[in-house]
């Protein structure tokens, strides 16, 4: 073999080595451990035995925030249902699933009432957004907390038809609604988000919103609507908020996200212009970054002080997915 057929036989690219950021953390909200058996929602009988099950264990929500047990760094989010309702009156009861064959349970409260369990020394009270970020629970509590929050948010803002305006009720142990007047059905509904890193060459587009701390930097993201796929949905809302046009559209994972209740669809894109025209409406600032300056955001060192949205956050996980890609996305 001839020595330039040898050379082009082993010929690399000239890729730059990609950045150590260390293990891959954890997707919030994510890999959940309960299995949801949902053939045995409409059976009352089997819901009202489990309930009085002596390994039942339930999550205490009130509004937006999280009742937990008191304990050291990480703190227990579950409760029997009886020391639940010792709390005070409760609002709805949802049945999650069963967790290595134990059953568990969402129950809710008000807001007010939860906010009166903060005087106590022996709980913790706080927002769900808190727990994930600061690590107050193990992390296989996330996944069930998200759905009894989510799904009790769905009870409280759905007491009423929205056919004839009558009074619903809860069945199947909190996953439907009967209208007490026209028998209408109402189901829980999840929200479909598209969030997406747009790619041009060897920089990505993220963008800032008001609402964010003064350092951070995040994926553009927006609802999907009504007879639009991912892909255009990916394509509209970067076009809307940060005047570039997208190509090929790439998905890589989804989130749940509860707050209140959306599917957070994950997404590159790739990006056929770079001059941004931003909607000062939806955003603060929009800018490219190399792959070397969101590595450096990503670790907390970048020389500005800018950082991505934490590990629980999608947004993280996308961004870092390209920083570690060898070259191009598509």
């Amino acid at each position: 073999m001839s020595g330039s057929a040898f050379d082009m036989m082993n010929y690399q690219p000239n890729v730059p080595p990609r950045p150590d950021l260390g293990p891959k953390p954890r997707l919030g909200y994510t890999e959940s451990m309960i299995e949801r058996v949902a053939e045995k929602r409409g059976d009352g009988a089997w819901l009202s035995a489990r309930l009085a099950d002596a390994g039942t264990r339930a999550y205490a929500i009130g509004g937006e925030l999280v009742v937990l047990k008191k304990g050291g760094e990480v703190h227990d989010p579950s409760f029997t249902p009886d020391e639940v309702r010792a709390f005070g009156p409760v609002t709805e009861t949802v049945f999650l699933g069963l967790l290595n064959g134990a059953a568990r349970f969402g129950i809710g409260m008000t807001q007010a009432q939860a906010e009166a369990l903060k005087a106590r020394d022996d709980l913790v009270v706080t927002d769900l957004r808190s727990i994930a970020i600061q690590g107050l629970v193990q992390a296989d509590h996330l996944p069930p907390i998200a759905e009894a929050k989510a799904m009790l948010h769905w009870h409280a803002r759905h007491r009423f038809c929205s056919n004839c305006g009558s009074a619903t009720a809860m069945v199947d142990g909190g996953w439907k609604r009967i209208c007490s007047a026209c028998k209408g059905e109402h189901f829980p509904r999840t929200d479909p988000v598209v969030i997406m890193l747009s790619v041009h060459g060897d920089k990505a587009l993220l963008g800032r919103s008001g609402r964010f701390a003064a350092t951070m930097w995040s994926c553009l993201a927006g609802f999907v609507e009504p007879g639009e796929s991912v892909e255009d949905a990916v394509r509209r809302e970067t076009l809307e908020e940060a005047g570039i046009r997208c190509g090929r559209v790439k998905y890589l994972f989804t989130q749940p996200w509860p707050f209140p209740m959306s599917l957070m669809i994950g997404c590159h894109a790739e990006a056929l212009n770079d001059d941004i025209v931003m909607d000062e409406t939806e955003l603060v600032g929009a800018r490219w970054f190399s792959k070397d300056e969101l590595a450096a955001m990503l670790m907390r060192k970048h020389p500005e002080g800018l950082t991505t949205p934490p590990p629980v956050a999608i947004a993280h996980h996308i961004i870092r997915n390209w920083v570690e890609s060898d070259g191009a996305v598509f």
